[in-house]
């Protein structure tokens, strides 16, 4: 059975594609650790190169790439969302593929590389699982999926409520604090960016990507860098409802990240260009 390779670095990365035979199909997984519907693809490319004989030279390769750690490659092929599926052959791209339809990655492999011949109980596609974002509550911001009651909020369940417990879950009256911050930043500038660094410092591709967005449009902007606070990383979560990073809004509106941003920029953005002062917990940028 083929195996999924784990890719850590842009120079291993570069030396299995040169190695590859031409005829050789390259499936890129590329995703981020925090998102759940990413987990399920990640079960799904398992499930199929488990599928596939071990050849030689190889039929089928399968590369997983976390597009949060290696942006340079994840900008190569224009991944603005995850998961995002990639089919190369002789390093060309054949087709690409993004969200979590299970059935529609396995019909573009075996389109491009024949049926996989393996058949053991484990090669059954999984079933795709409900998921929901993360709040607040979820301290290590991992999306978890959402499969019984108890992980829900309810009036039952005090674990999962808005009261504060010996564990630090947020208090009402803290969470009304940190909400009346939050709108405060949001409305620091016209356009705001929430990300991960700064712009002369990105800290992952997709903020990067953003960033040279609003500056090729020459759009001034303020930015905050939530990294450097857990309280507004956690909590904008869940005052946006919008679970990932980077976001930006505009007059205080949420425009969402960096896949709606691209397709919106120029109707959302562009009579944005007069300068900007933000508070001391915030910088303008251009």
């Amino acid at each position: 059975m083929s195996q999924v390779h784990d890719i850590t670095d842009e120079a291993s990365f570069h030396r299995y594609l040169d190695n590859l035979p031409s005829n050789s199909l390259a499936v890129l997984n590329f995703h981020t650790p925090w998102a759940a519907p990413c987990k399920q693809m990640s079960s799904v490319v398992s499930t199929l190169a488990d599928s596939y004989p071990l050849t030689s030279p190889s039929l089928v390769s399968f590369f997983s790439i976390n597009a949060e750690e290696l942006p340079d490659i994840s900008e190569q092929y224009d991944v603005a969302v995850v998961p995002f599926l990639v089919l190369l052959r002789d390093k060309k791209v054949l087709e690409t593929l993004s969200g979590s339809d299970a059935a529609k990655v396995r019909d573009a492999v075996e389109r491009h590389a024949g049926k996989g011949t393996v058949t053991t109980a484990k090669a059954e596609i999984p079933p795709l699982q409900k998921v929901k974002a993360p709040t607040a509550a979820d301290a290590n911001g991992v999306t978890e999926t959402a499969n019984s009651q108890d992980q829900l909020p309810s009036q039952s369940n005090p674990a999962t409520t808005g009261a504060s417990t010996a564990d630090g879950e947020t208090s009402s009256s803290e969470k009304a604090a940190l909400f009346a911050r939050l709108d405060k930043l949001v409305s620091a500038a016209p356009v705001m960016l929430f990300m991960k660094g700064t712009p002369s410092e990105p800290r992952c591709g997709f903020s990067r990507q953003v960033v040279s967005l609003l500056r090729g449009r020459g759009v001034r902007y303020g930015f905050f860098n939530i990294l450097a606070d857990e309280e507004v990383r956690q909590g904008l979560k869940e005052y946006s409802d919008w679970p990932t990073f980077p976001q930006l809004y505009v007059d205080k509106e949420l425009v969402g990240g960096l896949d709606i941003v691209s397709c919106s920029l120029s109707r959302e953005l562009a009579v944005l260009a007069s300068p900007i002062t933000l508070s001391a917990n915030g910088s303008s940028c251009r």
